[in-house]
């Protein structure tokens, strides 16, 4: 998958589970509000798990599955981008293990969902309450370790104001959820099924917007992509294909952009200008005009009557010089 697509996991689950809950809740309005036989005495309102017990269940099962599974995938490349780099590093050994822990459990309460939707209240009516439970609370423990990874990040990276905000829209789904979750206990025990049921949609449609709140945490991973693509991109132009550049033998170029810390090294050196004393006179014993001499043999003794530098037929070896 490339890159700049992993924004589209959570994206995509949080579109497929509100895509669900929509239609179950049209889907019993346009049958006429049915009291399904799961439903207790006194209650209007139907559970989610109580129209997903009825003709709705393939759908019920599918696209949980689907929801949970691609959120779990979400938990994965948020932790792979990190390692690589493309989000911002952890700065701690206990921040990789909160990440870790967050992906697990998030794995055991998406299990949890399917599980819950298979075991229908209708036939299975215990397992099916015991899977909701597991897939509340292992939910709610994988929010807090990414929230508590996310505070720790929020700490070190102060300038990163994108951690702080994924940190507040977690942490806000952490004390939401139990609060209803709470709430739908003691109304579940009294016996207020209605509000019950109420609380168990407003559940589900907030729990949707903690998956979409993973879409803000991979837009630095798609921004540092595009900025990397860039600079390559700048660097390949400026480092090759410039006209007006020369390129030494070993395939480096010639460049004072490579010549860091030592400015003279970026001007060309020319003979009998460079300000340093060659060893060597050449061979016809004159020095160069300007009062250095000349950094080896050219190669020529003497001069025609022409005034053309004469060869010399085998130059002998310079005397050596070094002290």
């Amino acid at each position: 998958m490339l890159g700049a697509s992993y924004w589209v996991v959570p994206i995509f689950s949080s579109i497929v589970w509100i895509a669900m809950l929509v239609t179950m809740l049209v889907y019993w309005a346009a049958t006429g509000k049915p009291i399904y036989s799961t439903m207790s005495e006194g209650q209007h309102i139907p559970y989610i798990s109580d129209i997903g017990a009825s003709n709705l269940k393939p759908m019920f099962i599918a696209m949980s599955a689907v929801t949970v599974v691609t959120f779990s995938l979400a938990f994965v490349f948020e932790r792979w981008l990190r390692h690589k780099g493309r989000l911002v590093a952890n700065t701690s050994k206990w921040q990789k293990i909160y990440s870790v822990c967050a992906t697990v459990t998030a794995i055991i309460g998406a299990a949890g969902l399917i599980l819950l939707t298979v075991f229908d209240a209708k036939r299975h009516n215990q397992l099916h309450d015991a899977f909701l439970g597991v897939f509340i609370i292992a939910y709610i423990i994988s929010a807090i370790f990414i929230c508590w990874e996310y505070q720790r990040l929020g700490v070190h990276y102060r300038e990163h104001s994108i951690l702080r905000i994924s940190f507040w829209i977690k942490l806000f789904f952490i004390i939401a959820e139990i609060g209803l979750a709470i709430a739908f206990g003691i109304c579940s025990r009294q016996h207020i099924w209605n509000v019950a049921a109420v609380l168990e949609w407003v559940v589900a449609f907030i729990y949707c917007l903690y998956v979409f709140s993973f879409f803000i945490d991979f837009l630095p991973a798609t921004r540092t992509r595009r900025h990397q693509s860039k600079q390559t991109k700048m660097q390949m132009m400026e480092e090759g294909g410039q006209p007006g550049r020369s390129h030494m033998g070993d395939g480096a170029a010639d460049n004072p952009h490579y010549y860091r810390g030592n400015s003279q090294m970026a001007v060309p050196q020319t003979n009998g200008t460079n300000g340093y004393s060659n060893r060597y006179t050449n061979g016809n014993g004159c020095t160069n005009g300007n009062g250095y001499t000349n950094g080896n043999s050219n190669g020529y003794v003497s001069h025609t009557a022409d005034g053309y530098p004469k060869p010399v037929d085998e130059p002998a070896p310079l005397p050596s010089r070094n002290f």
